[in-house]
């Protein structure tokens, strides 16, 4: 009897919860009698009354969901991969606690894992969403999928639907500061790409603030893509070149100009232009000497306070 994990991470979701559990609850008559859930909601240092909320439901359905408390917030992708680790299933599902995915685009998810493929994606075709955060996720998508991931679906994609394979592999790699959906593809596995249309949320309060959006793309940028390092050698190599013709051309006012202007101005404006390249340079050459110096430290990814599950009665 296969068994499917639906992965969720939670974070100042008190008020989703009760909607959440109730709609997954209701899509388990989509799927064929012999399927057997879990539900892996995992608190990601959410300082509202969500675990309250978690505890409540694990009460109502005490022989499917289980609740993974994290002792602080390390971020939703963390607390994605402290899901995977405690999920029981031959089969995982990872879905937002805002229900802005539709749950029951996992029956044809299923339906492509039965028929052998490890990995299904829910790629947003669409978003209900307007204004800068649409435009946000668009562009940033955009720029993913031309400097770092060729093999990625335009319009992105946070709804995944994966194989017990997939997630051991995940997990072995112990990565830090990185997007754990662009490593399911970073594999290599063969995946269906089902799209649909993101709903426009509405109940609660987004905490995914630009701050946050900014560092998921700077991580998933040089986790997975060369182009910095090589726009600064291309950078660099331009730049040389173009000193190169230009001191040709102060030698050459020398000797046939002595008393020609100084081009003090002009100086100025390359030594100024140089300078914040460097600084530019040592900035990007800085941010992956920092990745390096975390993972090289080896600490946990998340930390675990408590399990509340059937198994351990807690």
């Amino acid at each position: 009897m296969p068994k499917l994990s639906v992965i969720i991470p939670c974070y100042f979701n008190e008020e989703n919860i009760p909607i959440t559990v109730r709609e997954l609850v209701a899509n388990e008559a989509r799927f064929p009698a012999e399927v057997a859930f879990e539900y892996v909601l995992v608190d990601d240092g959410s300082r509202d009354q969500t675990l309250r909320a978690l505890l409540a439901a694990r009460a109502q359905y005490p022989d499917r969901i289980r609740v993974v408390e994290l002792v602080s917030n390390v971020g939703s992708y963390n607390a994605i991969v402290a899901g995977m680790a405690h999920a029981t299933g031959d089969c995982m599902a990872v879905i937002t606690a805002d229900m802005q995915d539709p749950p029951e685009l996992m029956v044809p998810m299923y339906a492509h894992w039965l028929n052998g493929f490890k990995l299904v994606i829910g790629n947003r075709q669409d978003r209900e969403e307007t204004g800068l955060a649409k435009t946000f996720a668009e562009t940033f998508h955009w720029l993913m999928k031309h400097l770092a991931l060729s093999n990625i679906p335009d319009g992105g994609f946070d709804f995944v639907f994966f194989d017990r394979q997939v997630a051991d592999e995940v997990l072995k790699m112990h990565e830090r500061n990185s997007n754990v959906f662009y490593l399911m593809m970073w594999l290599g596995y063969p995946y269906v790409n089902i799209p649909y249309v993101r709903r426009k949320r509405t109940v609660g309060k987004s905490r995914w603030t630009l701050q946050k959006k900014i560092k998921l793309f700077i991580d998933s940028l040089l986790s997975f893509s060369y182009f910095p390092i090589r726009a600064i050698s291309v950078v660099g190599l331009l730049l040389g070149l173009a000193a190169l013709l230009f001191g040709l051309y102060v030698i050459a006012l020398k000797i046939f100009a002595p008393q020609g202007p100084t081009g003090w101005t002009t100086l100025m404006v390359v030594v100024l232009f140089v300078s914040a390249f460097q600084m530019i340079a040592l900035g990007v050459i800085g941010e992956y000497v920092w990745r390096g110096l975390d993972a090289s430290r080896s600490r946990p990814l998340y930390v675990v306070k408590q399990t509340h599950d059937a198994t351990t009665g807690q």
